[in-house]
């Protein structure tokens, strides 16, 4: 996937594998949803050039290892291929190459080329029998926070003094004022009146920016404006409209062909929840056991927040209501008349662990079991600000929310390094800027971790309801925040906007949607309309495969190759411009004579001697395409 180390022989950049039906196949098509017991044909490619004597694949089939020769297929213009058939005895099959050269052997796994003989824990992976959610691959996500979007029905607002939470009044305020700032004690119970009918009357809106998924953030009845402080999991908030308007919103998006997918808090609840209460009021009571207590009067909550008592996944009963019974919460929304389409798990990090007991993979599987008997192609994702390929193994999430593995890494290389935490310190930073090649190592690593089949589906982001807007990161930047979107929806997985980027909206991350069109940057929504376009229609980023071409300190480009087309990414940070000066891509098996255009300028460059000639690039990114010829000249294999 990625570049190389210093020292390697030239030729080790043009050999490439991953996932994607060009080099995994299932009988005569491209296919990565393969089915236990079939055999599958892997495919290897490398350059003309590389002085390859010998492959083989290894796989371990019932922890034996297993070397299978492979054989040489004919070489095109631009590259050699090599074929094995590989039978899927297990649902979860790993794989890397050894490879016999002039100057040696290699191991090639998901990390790249080795000299050393690595660990399974970054082989290739294989999924049999995975229940894919396959409308996921071709959608463009748009998150809503939904007090904030739009206020559709002002008779269902929250009034001023309407409740009290945490010792504060509810407080009413007017669309368009600026939200309270961070720390004022009443922020949590400051609420603006955006509910589900005002994400109705904006759908339209979205079709035309050309979204076709939306993730809302919680619904369920609670106190605060973020919802996580849950106290009926079987209800709409009725200041959001109720379950009446959920019903109308599911027709609406369906009638669009949008899908549509919660945020459940399976973690804690709200310290209000009927079932706290009772456990508060009695420790005998039924629902005591679904709590974590100490004596006198102590419980475990979520981070130390007494306001979120942190659920106890020891208790049978909790599982049974939560997902496991024939009624449970997370079985309900997805069945008529609400029919979502999948589940955001808040800090699915932290699910069913408390110390001593360490749950949460078999509450994750026990969840996943509910969701997809009751939906196959539901979506299962997971919020994971770490290291959540230990829940993408495919017995777990479908899908992390990609903080780690994509927004954090192009974060640090746009704006510099920091790490932040609850605890104090609370934001630890370096001033140095982050290299190209830390990026592309990061991207590489996390990729590597989890099968393609779950790479495919990440979900990709740069701002959410808990970070800052793009355009904060980046300073203001607005060639930088273009480069920052153009990677979104380039980069393998599935992108997701938050609302108001595509215009935007700087400032607090929570605040309300402007809808005056004079307040939007025009240009940059226009922007992300051909972004979400391109990645709606391109074979190559729907379902093509990732190789990093070169990583230079300010510059990143990569090539995602499907049999149909070839799209090379170019990303320059600046500041400076980066002087005309070609990119090689013969590595990418691109043959001399392959003419790529790009994107937004519509410049025309053709391949000479293994090289795609670049003009000047400004900061920001540029895009090229090149489309099979009638024989498929432009596409290797």
């Amino acid at each position: 996937m990625a570049i190389r180390q210093l020292g390697y022989p030239v030729y080790s950049h043009s050999i490439h594998h991953d996932g994607s039906p060009r080099y995994v196949r299932r009988g005569d098509r491209g296919c990565s949803d393969p089915v236990l017991g079939e055999e599958i044909t892997i495919r290897l490619r490398a350059g003309l050039d590389a002085p390859i004597e010998r492959v083989l694949i290894r796989t371990c089939p019932d922890g034996e290892q297993l070397l299978t020769s492979m054989q040489a297929d004919e070489p095109g213009p631009a590259c050699r291929w090599w074929r094995a058939q590989i039978r899927l005895s297990m649902r979860s099959t790993g794989y890397r190459f050894l490879l016999f050269t002039a100057d040696g052997a290699w191991w090639y796994n998901g990390m790249g080329l080795h000299r050393h003989t690595p660990t399974d824990a970054d082989d290739f992976q294989l999924l049999a029998d995975y229940a894919v959610p396959a409308w996921v691959r071709d959608s463009v996500f748009y998150q809503i926070f939904p007090d904030r979007f739009a206020d559709g029905d002002p008779a269902n607002n929250v009034r001023d003094g309407e409740f009290e939470y945490r010792g504060q009044l509810a407080r009413a305020t007017h669309w368009g004022e600026p939200p309270l700032p961070a720390g004022h004690p009443a922020k949590l119970v400051e609420f603006f009146g955006g509910d589900l009918a005002g994400i109705e009357q904006r759908l339209d809106y979205l079709a035309e920016l050309g979204v076709n998924a939306l993730y809302l953030n919680p619904i369920f009845t609670a106190y605060s404006n973020h919802r996580y402080d849950v106290v009926d999991y079987f209800h709409v908030d009725p200041h959001l409209g109720g379950d009446r308007a959920l019903v109308s919103l599911r027709q609406a998006c369906t009638s669009r062909g949008m899908r549509l997918i919660l945020d459940i808090v399976p973690n804690h609840c709200g310290v209000a929840h009927p079932w706290f209460q009772a456990a508060l009021a009695d420790r005998q009571a039924p629902t005591a056991e679904y709590f974590s207590f100490r004596p006198p009067d102590d419980y475990a909550s979520w981070l130390g927040v007494r306001s979120l008592p942190k659920l106890n996944y020891r208790s049978q009963a909790l599982r049974e209501v939560m997902y496991a019974g024939p009624d449970a919460v997370f079985r309900h929304w997805l069945r008529p008349p609400y029919r979502v389409n999948g589940w955001r798990l808040d800090v699915a990090n932290m699910l069913g662990r408390q110390g001593p007991e360490q749950l949460g993979h078999d509450v994750l599987r026990g969840i996943r079991c509910a969701v997809k008997e009751e939906d196959p192609a539901a979506y299962i994702l997971g919020e994971n600000f770490f290291d959540a390929t230990r829940q993408l193994q495919g017995d777990g999430l479908d899908a992390a929310m990609n903080y780690t593995g994509f927004a954090n890494p192009v974060g640090y290389w746009l704006d510099g390094f920091q790490i932040s935490q609850h605890a104090e310190p609370r934001r630890i930073v370096s001033e140095a800027p982050w290299p190209a090649a830390a990026l592309v190592d990061t991207w590489q690593a996390y990729a590597a971790a989890v099968p393609w089949i779950i790479a495919r589906q990440q979900f990709n982001l740069l701002g959410s309801h808990d970070t800052p807007r793009v355009l904060e990161i980046v300073g203001g930047d607005l060639a930088r925040n273009r480069l920052a979107a153009g990677l979104l929806f380039t980069y393998v997985g599935v992108p997701s906007i938050y609302y108001g980027e595509e215009i935007g909206l700087v400032g607090d991350n929570r605040a309300p949607m402007p809808w005056d069109p004079a307040a939007w940057n025009q240009d940059l929504r226009a922007f992300y309309q051909a972004l979400v376009r391109l990645r709606r229609t391109s074979p190559a980023l729907i379902a093509g495969g990732f190789q990093v071409l070169s990583a230079e300190e300010e510059t990143i480009s990569f090539l995602r190759d499907a049999d149909e087309e070839q799209i090379v990414v170019v990303g320059h940070r600046g500041p400076a411009v980066r002087p005309a000066q070609p990119l090689w891509v013969a590595p990418g098996a691109i043959p001399d004579g392959a003419e790529f255009v790009e994107l937004f300028s519509g410049s025309r460059a053709t391949v000479a001697a293994g090289r795609l000639p670049l003009p000047p690039l400004p900061p920001g990114i540029t895009i090229w395409r090149a489309h099979a010829g009638p024989t498929g000249t432009h596409i290797q294999g």
